[in-house]
């Protein structure tokens, strides 16, 4: 995948959909910093991700990436580390959904402050570094972006923020030689959402593998997403056969996404 050599930055990438994306990297030859706010996650995920790389180093850097200083420890740490930049993937953030009313403003800060101003301020650090690399910035945002829910507005609201953001970003990227994209996952068989089908299975009385028949077939699709699903594509972005995808806002979502745009 032509990525030897490159060193790429992975927010959330003790678990889920980042963990993969930073495996996947580092197993076509790149550095990998991941980073998290629980060492003890990160230590186990970069134990893991070393064993499947081609030979690149793995750096955890533990960070509430919803602070600012946060932001920084990671830049920080990942400059120290390596001389050059290549890849930034924004990952981290996970959203409380249920009903409008239940959601308290406490709960919307903490959803903007990690998914949206930590992809903001990790990619104003970074640049520079980007810049001088050629580099790439992929966000993985959500389909909800596109399709607001009212059980999932927090979530709706970030992701269409941050997409928003991924497209202004792309124009200075034409501009730096910076290459910017946006993936908007459906839902994807993380621990997150495993975790969440138990709930509504206890909730109900259900079987989680009832709740999951339930939810493919109210999205009218053949299965969920896997995290493998995303990360194909968010590696394939970062390499120089994608130089001329930017820009873009890419479903990865099995055709749950009806709308044209």
């Amino acid at each position: 995948m032509k990525l030897e050599n490159k060193v790429a930055v992975v927010s959330g990438g003790s678990r889920g959909i980042g963990k993969v994306i930073a495996t996947q990297l580092a197993s076509e030859g790149c550095d990998v910093v991941i980073s998290a706010r629980t060492q003890e996650d990160l230590d186990q995920a970069a134990a893991e991700i070393g064993a499947v790389s081609g030979g690149g180093r793995v750096v955890a850097v533990a960070a509430d990436l919803a602070t600012l200083e946060g932001c920084e420890a990671l830049h920080r740490e990942a400059t120290a580390e390596f001389d050059s930049i290549d890849i930034l993937v924004n990952c981290a953030g996970a959203t409380k959904s249920g009903p409008f009313l239940e959601l308290s403003d406490d709960l919307w800060q903490d959803g903007f402050d990690l998914k949206f101003f930590g992809a903001v301020r990790l990619s104003r650090l970074f640049w520079p570094q980007l810049v001088a690399s050629h580099g790439s910035v992929v966000h993985i945002v959500g389909g909800m972006a596109r399709t607001p829910n009212p059980n999932f507005a927090i979530g709706g609201a970030v992701n269409a923020a941050l997409a928003n953001f991924g497209k202004a970003l792309a124009g200075l990227g034409l501009e730096d030689d910076v290459n910017v994209n946006i993936i908007h996952p459906g839902q994807t068989r993380t621990e997150r959402l495993n975790e969440m089908m138990s709930d509504q299975a206890a909730r109900t009385g259900e079987t989680p593998e009832a709740v999951l028949e339930a939810t493919v077939k109210r999205q009218g699709i053949r299965r969920l997403g896997l995290p493998e699903d995303v990360a194909s594509l968010a590696v394939f972005l970062c390499t120089s056969d994608a130089r001329h995808i930017h820009g873009t806002a890419i479903s990865v979502d099995g055709g749950a996404t009806k709308s044209l745009f």
